[in-house]
């Protein structure tokens, strides 16, 4: 099947004084992606008020700058009434919420992040980045390549980037590129984020087994992609990593109705620590490295291509990116030494990190920390998946906090569960992060690595300041 030029749908064009007159209100207004989408709002216009019971920063700094912080932290069913236009409900509510009743009872619209999302892009070309690993950093690079070759796009990223400072924009512009997370909508709404988009151009990057409070087997888990692939527009496009056989499967069964196009680890060399890609005879240094950005790059490629950038342009574009934040992200460089931190928790992104340090490296030693630190993680059953998922690593520290484990409500693990599931004679297990710092700290850091990853932070490292300790 042939790609499909996907034209933009015709945009509906609202003028302010309508949007000033539409009326918002977030229940649980400063998570991290609901307080973007309420400062996206604002700039685009409208009324927007919220509450929460507890709002931590930087939401709470950035929402008082936009003048939409609550007055006062808790729920108020006052807060809900008939001049609401909408309300958005955020994964933090409870089903009890009082202000969620009282909407109910008025018989308000409610939507969940995802769902309010779709309504404000129905009419522009919409691009959706899914998977279980890479979307970020895919997201990442094709906002880049779009802007530097200066075309007009929404967004929405669900973590911050270097030179945004919001990480959704609402506006007239005929496309949209959507980050698709696989996790709930909302409490009312039990289906995944990426069903509720419908894209036009898709991308898979992988499936790995994740969120096992949501999806308990590996087969429910792997359902809600097939779903996804189903939810694209006909004659729309999706990309896929050639190399995991659950999305291959995925594109066969959807191949007759949208183009299926499988994408690999773009050609490269390694030369004096720089990653460089080949394109025929022409040569692009990037500052990324790893397979798997390799493979996020392709998938970049490919959407961008789609969307009109010229093959000149996607790589001119490239060549300047720096990163996605906590993506592998250098912490601090000497001559014989690097230090990064990466945002990997699943195994799956775990074992690709610590390979993509050790390959980029190959003569230097690497000590790999990582924390175990999500519901998944901590599971006694899960624990099982991390099986050799950090083997390159010359030596590999492990970092649990029990009291971690107690507030999740999850069974007891002990150190020696956590050595046996990861099933390599390199790895330390700790469960005192000084004890760890205090190892690192007798380390001669001659000609060595250094790789921090975990959603976490080690119970509060502050890693530019461990690294000046480690290595005056």
């Amino acid at each position: 099947m042939k790609l499909t030029n996907i034209s933009a749908p015709k945009c509906t064009h609202v003028s302010l004084a309508d949007l000033s007159s539409m009326r918002v209100h977030f229940i649980a207004i400063g998570g991290a992606a609901m307080h973007n989408l309420a400062i996206a709002l604002k700039r685009k216009g409208m009324s927007v008020t919220g509450s929460d019971d507890e709002i931590f920063e930087p939401s709470k700094g950035r929402l008082a700058k936009e003048g939409i912080l609550p007055q006062e932290m808790g729920w108020n069913p006052h807060r809900i009434h008939t001049e609401l236009d909408a309300v958005i409900l955020g994964m933090h509510a409870r089903l009890d919420n009082p202000e969620l009743i009282k909407a109910k009872e008025l018989g308000l619209k409610i939507y969940s992040y995802p769902e309010y999302l779709y309504e404000q892009s129905k009419d522009k070309k919409r691009v959706v980045i899914g998977g279980s690993h890479g979307k970020t950093s895919i997201t990442a690079m094709i906002l880049h390549v779009l802007g530097q070759n200066k075309l007009t796009y929404d967004y929405m990223v669900g973590a911050q980037l270097d030179g945004f400072d919001c990480m959704v924009k609402i506006s007239d512009a005929p496309i949209i590129i959507l980050e698709g997370d696989e996790y709930l909508s909302s409490p009312i709404d039990r289906r995944p984020k990426f069903h509720l988009y419908r894209p036009h151009i898709a991308v898979l990057s992988g499936i790995a087994w994740d969120h096992i409070n949501v999806f308990p087997t590996f087969e429910n888990y792997l359902e809600q992609f097939s779903l996804f692939a189903k939810s694209i527009q006909a004659e729309g496009s999706l990309f896929y990593y050639c190399g995991d056989e659950h999305l291959k499967k995925i594109a066969s069964e959807e191949s007759s109705r949208i183009h299926c196009e499988a994408y690999g680890t773009h050609a490269h060399e390694i030369q004096d620590g720089i990653t460089v890609l080949k394109n025929g005879k022409e040569e692009t240094p990037i500052a990324v490295f790893g397979k798997h950005n390799l493979q996020n790059l392709s998938a970049a490629k490919l959407v961008c291509l789609s969307l009109g950038v010229s093959e000149s342009g996607f790589y001119s574009a490239i060549s300047s990116f720096g990163g996605a934040a906590r993506r592998l992200e250098l912490v601090r460089k000497g001559r014989d030494y690097v230090i990064y931190k990466d945002f990997a928790h699943s195994p799956s992104k775990l074992k690709a990190t610590t390979d993509a340090l050790k390959e980029q490296y190959p003569d230097r030693a690497l000590i790999a920390c990582m924390e175990l630190h999500t519901f998944s993680s901590l599971n006694k059953q899960f624990l099982q998946e991390y099986k050799g998922s950090m083997s390159k690593a010359d030596k590999a520290f492990v970092f649990y906090d029990p009291e971690v484990v107690s507030h999740k409500r999850l069974d007891s693990i002990s150190k020696e569960d956590i050595f046996q599931a990861f099933g390599s004679e390199n790895v330390t297990v700790f469960d005192n992060s000084e004890k760890m710092l205090a190892e690192l700290k007798a380390q001669d850091w001659h000609n060595k690595n250094l790789l921090f990853m975990s959603s976490g932070n080690f119970n509060g490292l502050d890693f530019a300041k461990v690294s000046q300790e480690l290595i005056p």
